[in-house]
């Protein structure tokens, strides 16, 4: 049985169609990447999903039961991690959890013993009684991964989780991803940087004007173009082609007279080669 499965959800906003019938399943266990640029869906699937957004047609389900924003047995199912912090910044890291902790059900030595938990998983423990306006940008986004954590889900939404953080911060949230993922957490994340799904997803589902365009694992998906592109730069711009070994991209640039260059296949190419435009975030 699937984690959860999505049939054709449509979502108009205004005159503008977000979601255009959407449809797909995760499994459980799977880190599954919506990747896509602003605007592609990505955000209005995951508040849909997560019961932010009531008005809309198609259906949810979880593990094979139909959800409804207010079933409270499949909302602990879930954690969720939205694109930007909406922590309380005059309230500490303590107190930001146990409030949470407490709209959960949670109290007491049980509460306490599980913020020292998630906190310790986080990396965030000694900042425990910190004041939330004075963490960096990167130990608020470990927080707000350890609130969505403190009840202890089964299922993980990271709405465009590493979004404005610097590479280094932003590689580290990836290895706590990972680490998330070996406890057997099933990820379901929105990105429109191409590394971080090549890095992070088992599987990758590329959106964009509110249809999904191809789904894959992210090896398979490149190997059907090839897994090195030549691109020769033209007088009317770059034109590129795919060869299966670098030994065919070399033996081909030979025979040219103009600027080229070689690099491996990634996400990015295959998102062009279906949409026939670049990810422009």
């Amino acid at each position: 049985m699937n984690e959860i499965e999505v049939r054709n959800l449509r979502k108009s906003f205004g005159k503008i169609e977000a979601l255009k019938g959407v449809s797909f399943q995760v499994e459980r266990g799977e880190v599954l990447a919506l990747l896509g640029p602003n605007g592609a869906g990505k955000t209005t699937t995951i508040k849909i999903l997560t019961g932010l957004i009531l008005d809309y047609e198609g259906e949810v389900f979880y593990r094979g039961q139909k959800f409804h924003p207010y079933h409270r047995k499949i909302k602990r199912l879930i954690g969720v991690v939205p694109q930007h912090n909406n922590l309380d910044k005059e309230l500490t890291v303590y107190q930001n959890l146990k409030l949470h902790g407490l709209l959960f059900g949670l109290s007491g030595k049980k509460l306490d013993r599980r913020i020292d938990e998630v906190l310790e998983m986080a990396g965030i423990g000694e900042h425990k009684h910190r004041k939330v306006d004075h963490l960096s940008g990167g130990m608020k986004r470990r927080l707000v991964i350890a609130r969505a954590l403190l009840h202890s889900p089964d299922i993980l939404f990271l709405d465009e989780p590493t979004v404005g953080l610097d590479p280094a911060v932003r590689r580290s949230m990836w290895n706590f991803v990972v680490r998330l993922n070996s406890q057997n957490k099933t990820v379901l994340l929105t990105t429109h940087y191409i590394e971080e799904a090549e890095v992070l997803a088992s599987r990758v589902l590329i959106m964009d004007r509110g249809v999904m365009v191809v789904e894959g694992a992210p090896e398979e998906l490149k190997r059907e173009l090839g897994r090195f592109i030549l691109e020769i730069q033209t007088e009317d711009g770059i034109e590129e082609e795919f060869f299966d070994s670098r030994h065919e991209a070399v033996e081909r640039a030979k025979a040219l007279s103009c600027p080229v260059r070689i690099r491996e296949v990634n996400l990015e190419d295959v998102f062009l080669k279906h949409t026939g435009r670049r990810i422009e975030v």
